[in-house]
C-alpha cells in the first residue's frame, strides 16, 4: 500500500457513486476505482451467499488494481459481506463498511426513536439495531424494508418527483415511523432522494428529525483511518477516477458524471468470465 494508490469503492449500481463523491470532495488528490455490480442489482433480494461471492469478486478485481483502502459502499453487502472480504483480504488494504460509521454517529446524536429505511436482506440481519443497541441501550429503533426503492432509484426513477414523492410516503407513512426524531437512510442509493425525504417529512411530520446517511459519516472515516496509516495522497496531479460495471446501463453512465462531475466511461468488465 502507498499512499499514491488508488480507493477501491464497490456496490450494486450507482448507489455507491454517493459514497465515492463524498470521499473525492473530503480528499480530492485521492484516486478511486469504482465498482458497478450492475449485473446482479439490486443486493438487498439476494441470498448471503450470493452477496457474499459477488463481494469476494470485486474486492480481488480492486487489490489487482493496487487498491490501498477497499470500501463497501453498500448496506446489504456491508451486513453480510464485511467479515469475509476484511478475512481474506485485510491483511493487504485497508476495509472499511458504510454501517460502522453510521451506527456510531447515530448513537452520539440520536435522541429517543429511530427508524431505519434499508433493504429487505439489510433489515432482515438486523444489523442496524444490534449495533446502536450495543452503543446506545436506551435508543427505540424500528426498521423497515423498502424493497422496490433501490430498484426504482437505479432505473432513473428518482428525476419523476411525483413517483418519488408518491413512493417515499408509501413507506414513511408506515405507523412504525410515527414519532421517530431520527432516521437512517440504509442503502446508498437512498442519499441520491435524500431532499426528497426531507421535503416530506416538513410537510407531514409533527416535529423535525435528523437523517443519517452513509455520505459524509464514511467519508470522514475514510480521512481518518488513512491519515491514522499515513496512506493520503499529497500529491497535486489531478485525480484519475475509474468506473467498471458488470453490466453496461445507461443510468450508471448518466450517474457517474453527475457524481464524479467530469465525464466518465464506464468499462465493463465480467467478473465471471475473465
Amino acid at each position: 500500500m502507498q499512499p499514491t494508490s488508488p480507493i477501491g469503492v464497490f456496490d450494486s449500481g450507482v448507489g455507491g457513486l454517493t459514497v465515492a463523491a463524498a470521499i473525492s470532495e473530503y480528499l480530492p488528490n485521492e484516486q478511486i476505482i469504482y465498482f458497478g455490480d450492475t449485473e446482479h442489482l439490486p443486493y438487498g433480494d439476494k441470498s448471503e451467499e450470493a452477496i457474499q461471492q459477488y463481494a469476494l469478486k470485486i474486492s480481488d478485481f480492486l487489490l489487482q488494481r493496487n487498491c490501498k483502502m477497499i470500501v463497501i459502499a453498500c448496506n446489504t453487502a456491508s451486513s453480510v459481506a464485511y467479515q469475509l472480504v476484511q478475512k481474506y483480504f485485510g491483511s493487504e488494504a485497508l476495509i472499511i463498511n458504510v454501517i460502522d460509521p453510521v451506527a456510531e454517529a447515530v448513537a452520539a446524536n440520536a435522541q429517543q426513536k429511530v427508524g431505519v429505511m434499508a433493504t429487505r436482506r439489510t433489515v432482515q440481519t438486523g444489523i442496524y439495531p444490534q449495533k446502536i443497541s450495543h452503543l446506545r441501550p436506551d435508543l427505540h429503533i424500528v426498521a423497515k424494508a423498502a424493497r422496490s426503492l433501490a430498484t426504482m432509484i437505479e432505473e432513473g426513477l428518482f428525476h419523476n418527483k411525483k413517483i418519488m414523492a408518491a413512493i417515499i410516503e408509501h413507506y414513511l407513512a408506515d405507523p412504525d415511523f410515527a414519532d421517530i426524531d431520527s432516521l437512517i437512510l440504509g442503502c446508498t442509493h437512498y442519499p441520491i432522494i435524500a431532499k426528497d425525504i426531507h421535503q416530506y417529512w416538513q410537510q407531514n411530520a409533527i416535529q423535525p428529525i435528523q437523517i443519517f446517511d452513509s455520505t459524509d459519516t464514511v467519508a470522514v472515516r475514510v480521512k481518518q483511518l488513512l491519515t491514522t496509516h499515513q496512506l493520503l495522497n499529497s500529491s497535486k496531479e489531478t485525480p484519475n477516477y475509474q468506473c467498471f460495471i458488470s453490466d453496461y446501463t445507461q443510468s450508471f453512465e448518466q450517474a457517474s458524471q453527475i457524481f464524479f462531475k467530469q465525464k466518465i466511461k464506464p468499462q465493463h468488465f465480467d467478473l465471471w468470465g475473465s
